[in-house]
């Protein structure tokens, strides 16, 4: 899981410590799973991995739009991206909400957002 690091998007928290809230929330038993704070390409930190295709999450129309358009740019780099929808209760939630809901309510918000369970 590749954590994107973009400081014009003002996160709350730095890439490292994005990092570790996500490591946190795996289960200790998913020792496969790489979490890491990438600022650069992601089809670079891919190609340097021997990641052979992007999973993307997509919420909506529009996260498609644009998230299409990142699929195009990564395929001529030798990239394949795959879409996955976001499960319905957290089609919603921007990161825009999470950082109104975390000045709010604290930091806490954020990770409970990351943190909840699969609804079956």
């Amino acid at each position: 899981m590749l954590v994107a690091v973009n400081d014009e998007k003002r996160p709350t928290k730095t890439g490292a410590e994005r990092e570790l809230d996500i490591r946190a929330t795996l289960p200790a038993d998913w020792q496969n799973v790489t979490v890491a704070a990438w600022s650069g390409l992601t089809v670079a930190y891919c190609q340097q991995h021997g990641a052979a295709v992007i999973i993307r999450g997509v919420r909506n129309a529009t996260d498609v739009v644009h998230e299409f358009q990142l699929a195009a740019m990564n395929e001529m780099l030798g990239m394949k991206t795959l879409f996955m929808p976001a499960r319905p209760e957290l089609a919603t939630i921007s990161s825009t909400a999470v950082r109104a809901a975390a000045t709010d309510g604290g930091h806490a918000a954020e990770t409970a957002l990351i943190s909840r369970p699969p609804s079956h």
